[in-house]
């Protein structure tokens, strides 16, 4: 969507890169000249991220880190700033969800998940803000989702660390536009991932109704979201600030009418010709 290159001499971190949406916004990054810093807890998924980074010409660095920890997070970015310099972009990606009725959901349950999406963005754009701010500029994109506002039955404990992050979201581009950093965020909807098929819709029947629900009649690509991504963190998308940008074929918009003509009977016949 961009022209390659377009990052050239830039940094870029993002967290959970090493699999599914992550890891296609990892080597769109790349593709556009970022150097790319790969984070998340399992060195196993980051390697071959890094390797294929590396093997397009791109700079790459692989970071193992658990983002629910502070210490961890500032090593992190201090391992980019050693191996590149500085650190100008961050793509807070790193998330957790399994499916699970409220009134069941354990407290150890809770703080997994908001633990690594709420705390773990807002300890990861600290640590890296304040590197942005040293050198005056900066680009941030967090990973929401559209349950933020739809709200997601099965999954409070996600749909509730998401909404979270918007409002973060909307803080920091206001707090910190002064220093030239800008803060955005992408919200996904069904996007066709392994992890999101195995642990949330291992079900054939209720991937097939989920597929339905979209207007567009399919499941989004990861690739569909790095793309956004980039656009964002490059300079096109400069004025773009504490905005959500939703990806998802018009699925959190629902059938609305369509719907409701679904089910009304059909209308009678006129009689006599086109009289009122």
């Amino acid at each position: 969507m961009l022209p390659a290159g377009c990052l050239k001499g830039r940094t870029a971190i993002v967290t959970g890169g090493g699999t599914g949406i992550g890891r296609a916004i990892a080597l769109t990054l790349g593709h556009l000249g970022a150097n790319v810093v790969v984070a998340s807890r399992k060195r196993e998924h980051l390697e071959p991220v890094v390797k294929e980074l590396e093997a397009r010409g791109a700079g790459a660095l692989a970071v193992p880190t658990d983002v629910r920890v502070m210490a961890e997070v500032q090593r992190m970015v201090a391992a980019a700033k050693e191996r590149f310099g500085r650190v100008d972009i961050l793509v807070n990606n790193a998330s957790g969800n399994f499916v699970s009725p409220a009134m069941q959901l354990s407290v150890n349950g809770w703080n997994a998940v908001t633990g690594i999406v709420l705390n773990g963005t807002f300890f990861c754009s600290q640590a890296a803000g304040r590197e942005m701010v040293r050198q005056k500029y900066g680009r941030i994109v967090n990973i929401v989702s559209t349950m933020a506002w739809t709200g997601g039955p099965g999954t409070s404990h996600n749909a509730s660390a998401k909404a979270g992050v918007i409002a973060m979201t909307k803080t920091l581009a206001v707090e910190w536009s002064p220093h030239n950093i800008r803060v955005n965020a992408v919200a996904p909807g069904p996007i066709f991932t392994e992890g999101a098929m195995q642990n949330l819709f291992p079900n054939p029947e209720v991937q097939r109704r989920l597929r339905d629900h979209v207007p567009v009649k399919r499941f989004g690509d990861p690739m569909e979201i790095a793309n956004i991504v980039g656009l964002l963190v490059s300079d096109w998308g400069d004025y773009i600030n504490g905005d959500v940008i939703t990806v998802d074929g018009g699925s959190w918009l629902g059938q609305g009418i369509m719907e409701m003509f679904s089910v009304l009977p059909a209308p009678k016949k006129k009689t006599g010709g086109n009289r009122p």
